[in-house]
């Protein structure tokens, strides 16, 4: 059996939809900084509704940290939800880039 620890060194894919006052705050490139900063992949883009959409790919544990910060957000960010899913790696990400 393997422990909790292990676990958070696998690879995953995590969609965050992230609501509140996060347009127009700087969201978008504090969200690509902390993920470059982690090594995970994926983008992040503004959705039409007000939200943020994130997709990001890496180890488990850096996953976790990038949805503790987008949790909190920029300065000027209120965040009111976010909405995790989890899936499989799949590796098609080199890089974390923001969508338009």
């Amino acid at each position: 059996m393997r422990n909790f620890d292990e676990n958070l060194e696998e690879k995953a894919r995590v969609h965050i939809i992230v609501s509140g006052r996060v347009q127009g705050v700087f969201f978008r490139d504090f969200t690509r900084r902390h993920a470059r900063q982690l090594a995970v992949t994926g983008w992040v883009k503004n959705l039409s509704n007000g939200d943020v959409e994130i997709v990001a790919e890496g180890k488990k544990k850096k996953l976790l940290e990038l949805i503790e910060a987008v949790k909190i957000g920029p300065q000027y960010a209120e965040v009111t939800d976010c909405k995790v899913t989890w899936s499989n790696y799949t590796g098609e990400f080199t890089d974390f880039t923001i969508r338009y």
